[in-house]
């Protein structure tokens, strides 16, 4: 057994993230225009028309994408050499930069490395995790524009179940570099950094917390700037085709609201979801390397929370191989019912494979760290940790649907009475509470950190689903412009999956969140966070603030950039370069106070405020996130969706004789303004808030040492 479990370690996991990799590359090839138009079918060839239409919106969505990516990697290069600098600085002081090996905290018989080499190699694992996150932000927008729109506008003539079938296998291949890539990535620094840390598993892990830190601050700024630039593109789109349809200016602010999607929803989502990818396996292996697994040097039960990865890497590709093969989809309302198959049967799949990864990796029963006591655990009591996470990580998908779902009487009520009272509007995360609940009673903080890690195990498929969302929205202005109907009912459904998709990242963020708090207060040693204790009370209450500090701050930033891009299309519509640089200027100034917000809170109050009143900032805004996200994600999909509603003539009250009369085109604006706000409120303020209260704990864990020996300076000097 024992040599099965280092066969799992150390072939299994490069394996596996190797065969992802591959499939990603099979589905790209698969793609006949990948590159331009030039390689299209002979049939297509002949439309010489729509050749040159496609060639003129892609070189201009091209042009936009590629300014926003220039400007993004000028900012965060600049950031990520100045922040790697400074984890060196702090953490390199801890021991005033020694060089001499000292007893590890919870291992006293065994020997750690210097403080000096863990601040190197954390400043290394950061620029490794925030280059990852980059890279797949870079590589989904590269799908999008040149593999995906085409084919999946294309395949409309042969029915909208075609064009379903080309963007799900679009989206496929986005879901499946991103888990792939994140995990060989993080995989191969763990086995190098292993090269010089042997068993010190504290300082080694201690050490890869970076590469978390570094996904999470890239996706922090990709996914603010992002749904800053969305949304200023967005709304003055509508701005100009509400008040001048028939101009020709529509046309042009349909490029730039295409070129937001994909730089808010693909680069962000994939930045997003590779945040509480990598922080979950961080969180998890930091708890695991003070636990038994450590002191007796198991590297496969330490790999565990990777091996759990790996294992959903192929429970996703065996069911997006057999599922959408050999069921592809013939109408628009088989789409949805397929997508729900997708998620059941990789969950079914992934159950088997989460108890055959228990039973080969983990011994029978272990000691975890809980919060400054010690808990015995057995390996069927983590493996059902990993399967509560992994299930009630579906149950939420199917819970956040019944807010957007237009079939449903909860939002035919709320689209015909309830506009004005939207914020009520929200999900109670019943089921990430009882998760956390159950995952802790049974393997205390590791089985948190192994749950968040059993909600992301699929996330490939998640990814592929919800991906597919953008991909169909950028193929729409392609099939109109060649005469198609659109693809209006594929892109309706997929606007459903986009929401759904915001949700649920937003509620695995609580489990990420609290697992990444219980490795924090694990690394900083300190007792069981008291609320009554005054220091602790008071950063709560502070820590309840910033969420919705941030949230005002990336809101106020798309009115006044959206009405003046608006203005600059109406009068200069042939310059591209002017509104991209209108809107890309505005997202990123509109982007530092914000992202300065959230990176610079731990670090002032740690330093002059101490170790306890930041796990009480901590505390306060990880309460605070959940419900002001899941309200602005559901919230805004459901105005969204509203706005449709009404306007297909579905509302109740807009049948109504006297309405048709009288007031039906006041409806229409009341719920088109409500969608102009609910569309930044969904797009641009909630999805970052979850990356928020991630970065913020993550940052605390790797920050730490420095916190607890040079913290509380404020109070020292008083």
């Amino acid at each position: 057994m024992a040599l099965l479990s280092a066969l799992a370690t150390e072939i299994v996991i490069p394996a596996c993230a190797t065969v992802g990799i591959a499939y990603s590359y099979y589905l790209v090839r698969w793609f006949p225009e990948s590159r331009n138009s030039d390689s299209l079918d002979d049939a297509e060839q002949d439309l010489t028309s729509v050749k040159a239409e496609y060639d003129r919106m892609r070189r201009g969505v091209s042009e936009g994408v590629e300014a926003f990516l220039f400007t993004e990697y000028w900012y965060g290069g600049v950031f990520m050499v100045a922040f790697a600098i400074l984890i060196f600085l702090c953490l390199g002081s801890v021991e005033s930069f020694s060089t001499q090996s000292r007893p590890c905290r919870f291992d006293p018989s065994n020997m750690c490395k210097p403080a000096l080499a863990t601040a190197v190699f954390s400043a290394v694992s950061f620029l490794l995790g925030a280059f990852t996150s980059v890279l797949s932000g870079f590589l989904g927008m590269k799908i999008a524009i040149y593999a995906a729109n085409a084919r999946t506008a294309f395949k409309e003539g042969e029915g909208d179940g075609k064009a379903f079938f080309s963007a799900f296998r679009s989206s496929a291949v986005m879901g499946f570099l991103l888990a792939a890539k994140g995990l060989l990535v993080l995989y191969i620094a763990i086995y190098l950094f292993k090269l010089y840390y042997g068993d010190d598993w504290e300082g080694l892990f201690a050490a890869i917390a970076g590469y978390g830190l570094g996904g999470s601050s890239m996706a922090l700024l990709g996914r603010a700037a992002g749904g800053i630039y969305a949304k200023i593109a967005d709304v003055s789109y509508h701005l100009i085709k509400e008040n001048w349809p028939a101009a020709d200016q529509v046309y042009v602010a349909v490029i730039y609201d295409y070129v937001g999607d994909i730089v808010g929803d693909i680069a962000g989502m994939e930045t997003d979801f590779f945040c509480s990818y990598a922080e979950s396996c961080c969180a998890a292996l930091v708890v695991a390397s003070i636990s038994s697994f450590g002191n007796d040097h198991n590297f496969s039960a330490m790999c565990y929370p990777l091996l759990i990865s790996s294992m959903g890497i192929l429970v996703c590709l065996m069911t997006t191989v057999f599922t959408t093969n050999f069921s592809e989809t013939k109408e628009v309302k088989e789409i949805k019912p397929a997508l729900r198959k997708q998620l059941i049967i990789s969950t079914i799949l992934m159950t088997f494979g989460i108890v055959i990864v228990s039973w080969i990796a983990l011994p029978s029963s272990f000691t975890v760290y809980n919060f400054g006591s010690q808990k015995v655990v057995k390996n069927w009591q983590l493996c059902f940790c990993v399967g509560v996470g992994l299930w009630f990580g579906l149950i939420i998908e199917f819970i956040t649907k019944l807010c957007t779902n237009d079939g449903i009487s909860l939002f035919q009520e709320f689209a015909a009475e309830r506009v004005g009272f939207g914020l009520a509007f929200v999900d109670i995360p019943i089921f990430t509470f009882l998760s956390i609940l159950l995952s802790y009673r049974i393997a205390s903080v590791y089985g948190i950190a192994v749950a968040a890690v059993g909600m992301l195990s699929t996330i490939a498929t998640r990814l592929a689903i919800n991906a597919y969302s953008p991909i169909s929205d950028h193929a729409r202005p392609v099939s109109k412009r060649i005469g198609g109907r659109g693809l209006r009912d594929v892109q309706s459904s997929s606007n459903t999956r986009a929401t759904i998709g915001k949700g649920f990242t937003i509620e695995s963020t609580s489990l990420v969140s609290m697992a990444l708090f219980g490795a924090f207060v694990s690394r900083a040693a300190i007792s069981p966070v008291d609320v009554l204790t005054l220091k602790v009370f008071m950063g709560s209450i502070v820590g309840a603030m910033l969420p919705k500090w941030f949230s005002a701050m990336t809101m106020k930033r798309v009115g006044p950039p959206a009405l003046e891009m608006a203005y600059t299309i109406l009068r200069e519509s042939v310059r591209y370069h002017r509104c991209f640089k209108i809107s890309i200027d505005a997202s990123f100034r509109g982007m530092i106070r914000p992202v300065a917000l959230v990176m610079l809170t731990p670090l002032i109050v740690g330093t002059f405020l101490g170790i306890e009143m930041l796990s009480g900032v901590l505390a306060g805004s990880l309460g605070s996130v959940v419900r002001i996200a899941i309200s602005a994600s559901n919230t805004g999909g459901a105005w969204e969706k509203a706005r449709k509603y009404i306007r297909a003539g579905a509302s109740e009250y807009a049948k109504t004789e006297y309405a048709k009369t009288h007031f039906p085109k006041k409806i229409h604006r009341a719920v088109d303004k409500g969608d102009t706000i609910g569309n930044p409120l969904k797009d641009t303020s909630g999805p970052p808030l979850n990356i928020l209260i991630q970065l913020m704990v993550v940052e605390s864990l790797v920050f730490a040492p420095f916190f607890t020996t040079h913290g509380g300076l404020l109070f020292k000097i008083i």
